[in-house]
């Protein structure tokens, strides 16, 4: 019936086949114009629903010391992440996930129920890469794969104050790491790929931005130096048990710090039990009275003057000078002293009749010409710049202890530097911590070159003279110099304490053309005494013996020999 209805009524069958066509051309015309007017419109549409940029992780620049030995290095690792969401699909993959990922199976339901609403958590940081893909290989639904960087520090604890350390996130937290943090932090780049809607990675299409790695940061120091200072300052401490220590060598013409270690000290490859006094880098932030380490300041204040020569002489008496209700005392008696005596015996008496007859403004102006109380330019994060007081009106007490050493604080530091302008003929040449390339400027000239070499001289006496204070300071093969102190501790809340002291020395070697200079603190030794030049002098000694050695410093003490004639040496030689 219906096919002899269309054949008897054909303008029927023309109408739907006239419906047919025109409804085609509607759906073609319709792809046609949104492929030609609308295109970018619908790729963009496309790509948004399938295409995806992937990061390109930059590895962080690397640091290394002066001779390119490794301090911090980006080391690749794979971090798992999942969806909680998807997880909650298939709870019978639980335990297999928790196996591969060596966590127990009930803290990681606490962790996937506790984050069921989100579609994001970190399963694990900081995997190697074997680890993290064994696990992918599992196609667990809903755990993912990311590429990052681990920081990794080859010195270990040796180097750990100075360079400091990183956060899961490879941001600088502590030391150089946090100082150059830009520097070192690259940019990362972008990879262009397609994924489904479940986020599994359909094709790789290109790379449409390279990653830019951080830069590399070559630092001052010479990890030689850095392990043998290190070595030398722990075994000291342990010898006269105590509390802290650092140690700081510089480089005398340069200002470049060779070696800077502090103990206690800590591993930054585990900061699982890291404690805030381990992290300390005492070197920079711990403050201190010096002591009789400024003696030569002073000494050098006094020559400037015009009023005082190295022949000068103070009486001393009987080791004792009241000033008003205060009796200053000295350890020995020296009686008659001229200014290499008053450095020998370390006479407080003798340095305080000086300073008083100088005033205490030459003093001063020679300490903050040297770089006490001042930004020593390093930009270390927490450094502290010490103190050196100006008074008003300077008493005559306040004048003799600033010429002792007590009444300002210091840093270990600009202690060091301290003594590289005096080793460097007077000039105050900027601190580095890191290598210098270039030629170094000449520096600014604070001190006479004459009365530095003075002051050298009588330092070099103060080792190798007897009655010195400084003979476990002396160097097989070179001619030194230096000055020990030892400081009695601020107590809390005012006043100082009875037994609690810092042993130190400060030296510069070698005395005919300085290289290094450097200085010792040892905080609060409790066995075998706790003296300067006892406890601080000898780390003094073996760390420049070493030092020297190292950078291939000629010696200037050898001894000489007379050779030997021997008698018809050269007679009968044919026989």
């Amino acid at each position: 019936m219906i096919g002899l209805q269309g054949i008897n009524h054909p303008w029927r069958f023309r109408i739907i086949l006239f419906f047919l066509f025109a409804m085609g051309a509607a759906i073609a015309a319709r792809i046609a114009y949104l492929h030609v007017f609308h295109h970018e419109f619908l790729a963009e549409q496309g790509d948004a629903r399938a295409l995806r940029y992937i990061p390109i992780p930059a590895h962080r620049g690397v640091i290394t010391d002066r001779n390119g030995e490794p301090l911090a290095v980006s080391t690749p690792v794979l971090t798992l992440w999942a969806n909680p969401k998807e997880l909650q699909a298939d709870k019978t993959r639980w335990e297999e996930l928790a196996l591969a990922l060596e966590l127990p199976k009930a803290e990681l339901i606490k962790r996937i129920e506790n984050n069921a609403a989100r579609d994001f958590m970190y399963l694990a940081r900081g995997l190697t890469p074997e680890h993290g893909q064994r696990v992918l290989e599992r196609k667990i639904s809903g755990v993912y794969g990311k590429e990052e960087f681990r920081r990794f520090y080859p010195a270990g604890e040796v180097a750990a104050h100075l360079v400091g350390f990183t956060n899961i996130d490879e941001h600088g937290q502590e030391g150089i790491e946090l100082a150059f943090d830009e520097w070192l932090t690259g940019v990362p780049g972008k990879r262009q790929v397609i994924k489904d809607r479940r986020g599994d990675l359909i094709r790789d299409l290109q790379v449409k931005e390279n990653a830019k790695p951080g830069k590399q940061l070559a630092l001052s120091i010479d990890l030689r130096l850095q392990y043998l200072a290190h070595r030398e300052l722990r075994n000291a401490l342990l010898e006269f048990e105590a509390k802290a220590g650092s140690l700081v060598m510089i480089d005398v013409r340069t200002g470049e710090i060779l070696a800077m270690v502090n103990h206690p000290t800590f591993n930054p490859n585990n900061r699982r039990h890291l404690t805030p006094q381990a992290m300390r880098n005492r070197a920079m932030i711990d403050v201190f009275e010096p002591g009789s380490t400024v003696k030569p300041f002073s000494i050098a204040a006094a020559l400037g003057t015009g009023r005082w020569t190295p022949e000068s002489t103070v009486d001393t008496g009987n080791g004792t000078f009241r000033i008003g209700r205060y009796t200053i005392r000295d350890v020995s008696r020296g009686g008659l002293l001229d200014l290499t005596g008053v450095l020998k015996k370390s006479s407080n008496v003798a340095i305080s009749k000086i300073a008083l007859d100088i005033g205490a403004m030459p003093v001063y102006n020679m300490m903050q010409s040297v770089g006490f109380g001042a930004d020593t330019g390093l930009s270390f994060p927490g450094e502290r710049v010490g103190q050196l007081p100006m008074h008003r009106k300077w008493g005559e007490a306040e004048t003799a202890t600033l010429a002792y050493g007590y009444g300002l604080s210091v840093t270990a530091v600009q202690l060091a530097h301290a003594y590289a302008v005096l080793g460097n003929q007077g000039r105050n040449v900027p601190l580095s911590l890191l290598r210098q390339d270039q030629t170094v400027a000449a520096g600014e000239q604070v001190i006479d070159p004459k009365i530095s070499s003075q002051v050298m001289g009588m330092l070099q006496a103060v080792v190798e003279e007897a009655g010195g204070g400084g003979a476990r300071a002396q160097v097989p093969g070179y001619h030194v110099g230096g000055k020990s102190g030892t400081a009695k501790k601020l107590a809390v809340g005012g006043g100082y304490t009875e037994s609690s002291y810092r042993s130190l020395f400060a030296g510069v070697a070698p005395i005919d053309n300085p290289r290094v200079a450097a200085v010792i603190v040892i905080d609060e030794p409790s066995k075998g005494g706790y003296y300067g030049g006892l406890v601080a002098a000898p780390v003094f000694g073996r760390v420049m013996a070493g030092a020297l050695r190292m950078l291939n410093v000629r010696p200037d003490n050898l001894p000489t020999e007379t050779p030997t004639a021997v008698v018809g040496a050269t007679q009968g030689g044919r026989g």
